[in-house]
């Protein structure tokens, strides 16, 4: 939404006598690691036990009033787009089956590690009308929450997506998370396919997603700063559509 993080705190909750304390200072150092990178001071945390494990942190920032970015401004004319490749969930399912090995995963492990920082950014100075993470819900699931809050339609072409292709050759052989397959469910109620968009494709886009990108609605005039800011390896450029009058989501082939 245009903010700034500034600190933070710790919270984990970790089986101590099942995973022992090594376990734990790693997952912590890697927290630190990123919010160093993020420019996050970590003030402390609390720590409880927990069968589970868990982590995460609260986190405190600020945000120019003038200059915060929601889901709900986008316009007709307006240019999605995207930040990140699709398809995380997908190999995360694969990596827990055994379907693939951490060397395959590698890649969307990189995307996945990256801040949304150099975006955020970006779209607070092209001026964007509009932005979402994606995450859970889903490229669809996300786009729709911005559809549905702008009053607008958004078009987006399913070719000019960027994708995780092993994703793909996964759903192939039949594995997907059960969430991504109740998100499709869930997404055909405000999603119209052309009928070239394959079964395969149709569920990539409703794939929850872990720490995916960004999908910003930006002016057409806006476009070229926006696009100039935003170059591998911080965050993809790929425009994928655009915003129209209407309800709900148009995926052409």
């Amino acid at each position: 939404m245009g903010g700034t993080p500034l600190t933070a705190l710790n919270i984990a909750a970790y089986p101590m006598e099942q995973l022992g304390p090594e376990t734990l200072g790693a997952i912590l150092a890697g927290g630190a690691a990123t919010a160093a990178e993020a420019g996050v001071a970590i003030l402390g945390g609390h720590t409880v036990e927990d069968d589970e494990p868990k982590y995460g942190m609260a986190v405190t920032g600020t945000v120019n009033p003038q200059q915060i970015v929601t889901n709900a401004g986008a316009r007709p004319g307006d240019v999605l787009v995207l930040t990140k490749p699709i398809g995380t969930g997908i190999l995360a399912s694969a990596l827990k089956k055994g379907a693939i090995d951490e060397a395959q995963i590698a890649p969307a492990v990189r995307w996945m590690t990256r801040l949304n920082a150099v975006a955020s950014r970006a779209m607070v100075r092209a001026g964007a009308h509009a932005a979402t993470d994606v995450t859970g819900f889903g490229l669809l699931g996300h786009a729709n929450e911005m559809a549905r809050a702008s009053g607008v339609r958004l078009r987006i072409s399913a070719k000019l997506v960027p994708i995780y292709e092993l994703a793909r050759e996964m759903l192939a052989i039949g594995i997907a998370p059960g969430g991504s397959r109740k998100n499709a469910d869930e997404h055909a109620r405000f999603t119209q396919y052309e009928s070239g968009v394959a079964d395969d494709i149709r569920l990539l886009f409703s794939d929850a997603q872990t720490s995916g990108g960004l999908l910003i609605a930006v002016s057409p005039d806006a476009l070229p700063s926006l696009l100039a800011e935003l170059h591998e390896p911080h965050a993809l450029a790929a425009v994928i559509g655009g915003v129209e009058t209407g309800t709900g989501i148009v995926i052409e082939s």
